[in-house]
């Protein structure tokens, strides 16, 4: 497994970091908790050490399950989660980073993952209404109080990005990214460079597409994400399901498959620190933590031409 600092912390994060979306049991199909548990066991005896999850994923049941399967080894991980999302009795679910909801929701997540600090607590989404620097202010007030090691954002634009920093330092952005996905590449990661913010790409697998086992006609139960995903659904469907069959051959000729070439095409740009991969199961984990190779440039410069959006 490859690590990086995470930007200028005292972290060091595996390149390949467990996405705990799915093991919330909502949103991604059915799924067994004991699968989730080996997935991370296994996950630690690969070398990855990077845990994302989120209050929302599962409504707490992505963090539970998370610190039950690491065990003691959850006060050694690199475990991220997130805030900013709330839900009612019938799973409603709205966007709130007011000050007030950053501490309860950290404190909930504390008691949920059984720990005394985060390590990376994040803002999931900014809400429209609150002003980034009120919420970071309240998240200063808990990392000064040592609830927290290090605050980052997800799903932040360039502006916000910049108003977040002005408050004080965001050690990480997570942002989609994945070879069919490309916008940050000409705004958010010239930024994160710039400032030294570490960027971890979720969707690295545009949601499962590379996986090779979804045709064009792929159904979803309605509560599945993927039903509503523009990967699946829409006027690109066609062409996100041409590049994945290039990949898979270019995979293939290095005796890897699409999944390990979308991963590596990903860890190869020097602007990402680490890909976030949903995972469900431990077979899952064999195959997205395989970073032991290259690719080479000239099939890295290809998918780059088949990919760009002027290209399609």
């Amino acid at each position: 497994m490859e690590y990086r600092k995470l930007a200028f912390t005292d972290l060091e994060v595996s390149r390949v970091g467990f996405g705990g979306w799915a093991i919330g049991g909502h949103g991604w199909g059915p799924v067994d908790d004991h699968d989730s548990a080996a997935a991370i066991r296994r996950a630690l005896d690969r070398g990855i050490n990077l845990f994302d999850t989120a209050d929302v994923y599962g409504f707490g049941h992505s963090e539970e399950v998370l610190a039950s399967a690491l065990g003691d080894e959850r006060r050694h991980a690199v475990i991220a989660t997130k805030f900013g999302m709330t839900w009612d009795a019938r799973g409603r679910v709205s966007r709130d980073v007011s000050p007030a909801r950053v501490v309860e929701a950290l404190e909930a997540s504390l008691r949920r993952l059984r720990l005394d600090c985060i390590p990376l607590y994040q803002v999931h989404w900014p809400d429209g209404a609150t002003p980034v620097a009120a919420t970071m202010e309240a998240l200063r007030r808990c990392q000064e109080a040592g609830k927290i090691r290090w605050i980052g954002c997800c799903n932040f634009s360039t502006v916000l990005l910049r108003e977040a920093w002005e408050s004080g330092p965001v050690v990480s952005l997570q942002v989609p990214y994945n070879i069919l996905d490309r916008d940050i590449e000409s705004t958010l990661l010239p930024d994160c460079r710039e400032r030294g913010v570490g960027v971890l790409a979720y969707s690295s697998l545009a949601q499962g597409l590379f996986s090779g086992r979804y045709g064009p006609d792929a159904t979803f139960e309605p509560d599945d994400v993927r039903s509503r995903s523009a990967y699946f659904r829409g006027p690109r469907v066609g062409d996100n399901l041409r590049i994945v069959r290039q990949v898979q051959t270019i995979g293939a000729a290095h005796g890897r498959t699409g999944v390990q070439v979308a991963i590596r095409w990903i860890l190869d740009n020097p602007g990402v620190t680490c890909a976030l991969t949903g995972i469900k199961t431990a077979e899952q984990v064999e195959e997205n933590a395989v970073t032991d190779w290259k690719l080479p440039p000239a099939d890295r410069d290809l998918i780059d031409a088949m990919s760009r959006p002027d290209g399609r």
